[in-house]
């Protein structure tokens, strides 16, 4: 059977009043049923403690005027006896006082060898039970201390009466302090709670304060407002992502399907201009296929199903062979690339550390400035070696830096196409070099051009030179 769903003001005000009832309901418990055995145990407790303390007081001068103080202040009653007669009984006179002759204890109590005897006997003047101490002080005075063991009937019936008022007091005040409790604790969750059902439909705008002064919640608030600022941003950068792969893919498209056509109803008979379009056709699905890779590459790491491969080889050799393939570039757009050559063996995945390599200098190419110049710097340190690529581009602002590694993330947001690459450049370097757990970074002051770096580990045979 499933459970009825309850609101969470309904069940705070529930607990509060249910636990206030269950306090109650104990009290009571206790006042009806462990009143009277408390309070025999009390009795007899407070008069064993007096009947220890007599033999220190006997034979003092003014033992007799102790005696009568402590059965006042006590309600007890006290009687000596020397030689069966009675030589002392306390003034006050009370429900414990068991009178003279209408018992047998004392006769048992005087054959005993005991020095301190207790007995419970009942009181017939009175109708309840004594609990009754009786003291040898010497071999022919016998001191006795007796106390009702039920309490009167007037003063349980005060008790009960006035727990009654108690009890209606402490209802009216534990619904009213449950209902308030219950509305202040529950009002900004169900705020929260509406929020984050409205976000669940898109409106990643909304914003969690509730004035609220509990620590908890305003933590929680915190963290909900953080969210939604997060996933607004997740939501722009997916429809900026939507839109840079549309342009991407669309471009190529469009120019493949203009070039295909124009060989097949203009060019087909002229071989130069025919191979020309053919070229720019090739080209252009390279690019397409360069762009799907990525998206794959991509995604394929993001679900961390391709695994890193740790390998010893020179990085100085692998700039170099990379730098060798952009001699097409220098030669028609005359780019330059300036590297100082240093030999240096690193410890790292070949295949992505290539990678790497080529996305950041993609990334310099498509943003250097009217120099077309780009500078690869190898920086050997104590254990690892940083590779740091620069362009003279107009570099990028702080607030832009953290978003830069993001898929499809431009500069102001102004879409254009790279020159190499296909814009996800970044992003794959960023997921490349967090699977290593490298640093990498970028140092940008606009508009001076921006240094990417990263860091591998050298192999063990350089390490501490």
């Amino acid at each position: 059977m499933k459970a009825t769903k309850k609101s969470l003001r309904s069940k705070i005000w529930l607990f509060f009043f249910f636990f206030s009832l269950f306090i109650l309901a104990s009290l009571w418990l206790v006042e009806v049923l462990f009143f009277d055995t408390y309070y025999e145990f009390h009795k007899s407790s407070e008069l064993k403690a007096i009947v220890d303390e007599i033999p220190e007081l006997y034979g003092q001068e003014d033992f007799y005027e102790k005696l009568d103080s402590l059965a006042y202040d006590e309600g007890i009653c006290i009687s000596i006896e020397k030689n069966g007669y009675q030589a002392y009984h306390s003034m006050s006179f009370n429900r414990g006082c068991i009178i003279q002759g209408s018992d047998l204890y004392r006769k048992d109590f005087v054959e005993s060898d005991e020095t301190i005897k207790a007995y419970r006997v009942e009181n017939k003047k009175y109708n309840n039970e004594v609990l009754i101490y009786a003291l040898k002080l010497n071999s022919y005075t016998q001191a006795y201390f007796s106390v009702s063991m039920e309490p009167l009937d007037s003063a349980t019936h005060l008790l009960k009466k006035q727990l009654s008022i108690i009890s209606v007091l402490v209802m009216a005040l534990s619904v009213l302090v449950s209902f308030y409790l219950a509305k202040n604790i529950s009002k900004p969750i169900e705020k929260m709670s509406s929020l984050a059902i409205s976000m669940t439909k898109g409106n990643y705008d909304e914003h969690f304060q509730s004035n609220t002064d509990i620590k908890e919640i305003q933590n929680l608030e915190n963290s909900l407002d953080q969210m939604s600022q997060e996933f607004l941003k997740t939501e722009e950068l997916r429809r900026d992502l939507m839109a840079n792969v549309s342009h991407d893919l669309k471009t190529p498209l469009t120019m493949i399907k203009a070039y295909a056509e124009m060989v097949r109803d203009l060019t087909y008979k002229d071989k130069k201009k025919r191979t020309e379009n053919l070229n720019v056709i090739i080209e252009e699905s390279e690019r397409l296929n360069a762009l799907v890779d990525d998206i794959l590459t991509l995604s394929s790491m993001q679900a961390e199903t391709i695994p890193l491969e740790n390998t010893e080889f020179s990085l100085n050799t692998m700039i170099l062979s990379i730098l060798e393939k952009y001699q097409v570039l220098l030669e028609k757009e005359e780019y330059q690339f300036l590297y100082e050559e240093k030999e240096v063996s690193v410890l790292a995945d070949k295949k992505r550390t290539e990678q790497v390599i080529y996305n950041l200098l993609n990334n310099a190419i498509n943003y250097t400035g009217d120099d077309k110049t780009v500078c690869i710097r190898v920086i050997e340190k104590e254990d690892t070696v940083r590779v740091e690529i620069e362009d003279s581009g107009p570099g990028i602002p702080d607030e832009e830096i953290p978003n830069i590694w993001n898929k499809y993330y431009h500069s102001s947001k102004k879409h254009k196409r790279n020159r190499v690459g296909t814009g996800l450049g970044l992003a794959i370097v960023k997921k490349i070099l967090d699977g290593y757990h490298l640093p990498y970074g970028v140092i940008s002051a606009t508009p001076h051009g921006s240094i990417f770096y990263f860091e591998l580990k050298k192999s063990s045979g350089q390490s501490n030179k």
